[in-house]
């Protein structure tokens, strides 16, 4: 930076400037394992709803505006993972941003989860009694049609219980995050 002297000479005058650079330290285990459980409950709710989608259209039904919910907030916690694995790699992970991103996914995770408990085990012709009438209170055996179908309701009424528990762990699992995030913070101040 130049600066003029009162007395008329013209010298230079250096500011030096040291920037404290925070360094926040994560802890490595219980990230990665964060990750893994938020992308295998993630994935799963993917493939699930996915499925679900492509037995409705086969059967010319409505899809149920919920299933393309939660595919598309599953897919936005992938897309938060894959930020967090490229600010991790670029050492600019600041607590701040997972604080926020790990609210708005933790919010839009509830509502399905809400959405998805209504369904398993809301009024009269819920999943949960169609599935105790037509699938755990009426085993199938042989090698018929019968029993094929039977096979395939359980199927689904298992995927069902899935989505829910799935969707019970990721709600869980980014209060967690949000919570470590926070102590992250407070550890580097």
């Amino acid at each position: 930076m130049a600066a003029s002297t009162p007395g008329g000479s013209d010298s230079y005058v250096y500011e030096r400037r040291i920037a404290r650079v925070h360094r926040y330290h994560w802890p490595a285990i219980q990230l990665n394992i964060w990750m893994i459980v938020m992308l295998a409950a993630s994935f799963l709710i993917i493939g699930v709803f996915g499925s679900f989608i492509g037995i409705q259209q086969q059967l010319d039904l409505y899809v149920p505006w919920y299933f393309s919910y939660y595919i598309t907030v599953s897919g936005l916690t992938v897309l938060f993972i894959v930020m967090l694995l490229w600010l991790i790699a670029q050492r600019r992970l600041l607590p701040s941003i997972v604080i926020i991103g790990a609210f708005v996914l933790f919010v839009l995770w509830l509502v399905g989860l809400i959405v998805i408990s209504i369904e398993l085990w809301g009024p009269a012709g819920s999943v949960s009694v169609n599935c105790d009438n037509l699938v755990w209170n009426n085993p199938q055996h042989g090698n018929n049609q019968a029993t094929l179908a039977w096979l395939e309701q359980r199927s689904i009424c298992q995927q069902w219980q899935s989505v829910f528990a799935f969707g019970l762990i990721g709600s869980i699992f980014l209060l967690w995050i949000i919570i470590m995030a926070v102590q992250v913070f407070y550890d580097d101040a």
